[in-house]
């Protein structure tokens, strides 16, 4: 069974709404968080959430990703042409 990946809104959380500049903060300060460097004792754990941090950037960060995602039409699988 596949697993479905979680909301890139909820994964920041931040809004539909948001605009560029407060996606980029809720990234910027989640990363700071959640990156393995910084957190020794949840390595594995961090890594992960980390991950999981970065794809939901990608897609919110990109204006046509952003939009095809809200439309229900994004297909993380197309990312490998970009």
């Amino acid at each position: 069974m596949e697993k479905r990946k979680e909301d890139p809104y909820t994964v920041l959380g931040v809004q539909k709404s948001s605009s560029s500049s407060e996606i980029r903060s809720a990234y910027r300060k989640l990363a700071m968080k959640w990156h393995p460097d910084k957190q020794h004792s949840l390595e594995d754990q961090a890594k992960a959430k980390f991950q999981g941090i970065q794809e939901a950037y990608s897609v919110l960060s990109d204006d046509k990703k952003r939009v095809l995602y809200d439309s229900g039409l994004y297909d993380e699988g197309d990312d490998e042409v970009s």
